[in-house]
């Protein structure tokens, strides 16, 4: 016993030291965390600290009838360092198992056919204590988070307890029923098989749940001295007296002990802490060996390199880019993004063969590779990759009309339904997007966000060349609807004494209608004015045909009729001093001659 509490308090200090190491050197953790490198080349090399509780179920195989061994609490620790997918572990298991006596107490007679009623009856519980050592296997998902093992392990149990004693005190004799001396071993061999699955719910800490078997080989029971036996039972009668069971004092006793077998199975819940440790690759010791002047002998061999990422047509650089680096496995080692000289550059690369990948608004770069003998040591190795797509890209931004203010988060949306063509993105909080623009055709280009109502940009791919540019850089508005707040249309234009609607005119309308349909429970007012010339009545009425005019040509567009009303206001609105009697120009008048739209307040 004293050698197993000297086993148990090594480890249990082992233990508490490498959580103090743990959380005093978090940094290399993180080291190892931020760097896919150093994951990918060392995640495989880790040493796993597991705490766990459960429930065994044991068998007792000694031959004595009568008694039924209980369940009971089982709890452990293990220890495992993995080299890859092949380790070494130790455990430490504590169980707790409960004999109980189920010799017949009722309707019981002795062989003087005597009824039996008062007994004596005791029973100890049994503690196992096993140590062992072995070998481990184990299966980790790329991502690190699920891991499933299969320890083995052999090793010496300490098994002590479980006397079990049934005892008639009725008649002078005071006959022992059923007996088992228990066990007292310090040094039973066994053998252990377990199945753990933990799932790391943060990068070095785990949740894990599994089962084992647990066989101890050849057990000494205890004799005991004053009966002389190790088991004892009275066999029963249940023919002599109808009703009752009669033992007839014909002993059936163990003197020796039988030295049998114990075997349980359990299950399991608990904690695993996992630490990760860098290994330097073999291939320093071979540089070391072939040339000892090298300068990186003596560390491991790391690489630099530098990825730019341009467009093949235009030789322009690319900010932006998401690069992908894999390793010769087919494994990520290495992602980045470029910066505005479309560069980005990776510290730490390993030896190996390398792909290097790329994507650009969801578009991918020709890959570019690698040859471990294109890396050098002390030197960075430049590489390029291709944007060779023949589309352009619409770089832009949103503006709030007539400021400087950036829209963010206006669904901006590229169009062509004779193509059956659209694509949409969002703004950043700078207002700005990026869309990819077909080779060819003519599209719309427009924003969506309540209460704003946005221009419409007409693109035509055309008026570009592919070999000169791949970005097309726009600038669009949207003006902030507030209810009542009049919003001007423009080239909404009559001819004189007119209110048909002019091709020129629809464009601007369109606008009206796309802001309806993006924003379906507002109601819209089209007012119509004029200048001061002509008679009051003359302009009022003609103020509102034109604003009928509007209403009808937007209704024919598919908004409902009751959404939207026209009003014509003639001349009693005017912008500036041009009243009747008031001499201006003709750029003065023009400003008063105009067609709004404006939310009608609820």
């Amino acid at each position: 016993m004293k050698t197993i509490k000297i086993c148990i308090t090594l480890l249990l200090l082992v233990f508490s030291n490498i959580l103090i190491q743990a959380n005093s050197g978090k940094s290399l953790y993180k080291k190892i965390k931020n760097d896919s490198t150093i994951t990918n080349s060392y995640g495989n090399h880790n040493l796993f600290i597991s705490a766990r509780a459960g429930y065994d179920i044991p068998s007792y195989y000694n031959n004595t009838p009568y008694i039924k061994y209980k369940g009971g609490v089982s709890a452990g620790i293990s220890i495992d360092y993995y080299w890859k997918w092949i380790g070494v572990g130790v455990d430490v298991d504590f169980i707790k198992n409960y004999p109980k006596n189920t010799y017949p107490t009722t309707n019981l007679q002795n062989a003087a056919l005597l009824p039996i009623t008062n007994f004596n009856s005791s029973a100890k519980s049994i503690t196992r204590v096993f140590y062992g050592i072995g070998p481990d296997f184990k299966y980790q998902t790329k991502n690190r988070k699920f891991v499933a093992e299969l320890n083995t392990r052999v090793g010496l149990s300490y098994i002590k307890g479980g006397r079990t004693l049934l005892q008639e005190t009725t008649t002078p004799s005071n006959d022992v029923l059923n007996f088992h001396g228990g066990y007292n071993s310090k040094t039973a061999l066994s053998l252990k098989g377990q199945i753990r699955l933990t799932y790391f719910i943060i990068p070095n800490l785990g949740i894990n749940v599994g089962a084992y078997y647990l066989r101890h080989f050849n057990v000494p029971e205890q004799v005991d001295a004053t009966l002389g036996a190790s088991s004892i039972y009275q066999p029963l009668d249940n023919t002599t007296t109808p009703g009752f069971s009669t033992y007839k004092g014909s002993q059936l006793s163990r003197k020796a002990p039988c030295n049998c077998d114990i075997a349980s199975v359990g299950v399991f819940a608990g904690l695993t802490y996992r630490l990760d440790f860098a290994k330097k690759p073999k291939e320093c010791k071979e540089k070391v060996a072939k040339n000892k002047k090298d300068p990186c002998c003596g560390t491991c061999p790391i690489y630099g390199l530098t990825v730019t990422a341009r467009d093949k047509y235009t030789n322009e650089v690319l900010d932006n880019t998401d690069i992908a680096v894999k390793n010769s496995k087919g494994e990520i080692v290495r992602t980045g993004k470029t910066n505005s000289f479309g560069v980005v550059v990776f510290e730490k690369i390993l030896k190996d063969d390398y792909t290097i990948s790329g994507l650009l608004n969801e578009i991918a770069l020709e890959q570019s590779n690698i040859k471990k003998d294109e890396l050098i040591c002390d030197k960075v190795l430049q590489k390029e990759i291709l944007y060779t797509d023949r589309n352009f890209i619409i770089k832009g931004r949103v503006f709030e009309c007539n400021t400087t203010k950036p829209i963010s988060n206006i669904n901006v949306v590229l169009e062509n339904t004779d193509q059956a063509f659209k694509k949409s993105t969002m703004t950043n909080n700078a207002g700005e997007f990026i869309l990819q623009l077909p080779a060819a055709g003519t599209f719309s280009l427009y924003g969506k966000k309540d209460n704003y109502f946005s221009q419409i940009e007409t693109v035509t791919a055309s008026n570009y060349n592919r070999d000169k540019n791949l970005f097309v850089k726009l600038e669009m508005c949207a003006e902030y609807i507030d209810c009542g707040k009049a919003i001007g249309l423009k080239n909404i234009l009559f001819d004189l004494d007119k209110y048909v609607i002019k091709e020129i005119a629809k464009p601007e309308l369109n606008k009206l209608v796309r802001f309806m349909k993006d924003n379906p429970t507002v109601t819209v007012e089209v007012s119509s004015h004029t200048d001061s010339r002509a008679s009051t009545e003359y302009n009022q009425t003609l103020s509102q045909n034109r604003a009928d005019a509007s209403v009808a040509y937007i209704v024919s567009q598919g908004i409902s009729k009751d959404r939207i009303t026209g009003k014509g206001y003639g001349e009693s609105k005017l912008l500036n001093e041009c009243a009747d009697g008031v001499t201006c120009s003709e750029a003065q008048h023009a400003i008063n001659r105009r067609t709004e739209m404006k939310v009608i307040c609820k």
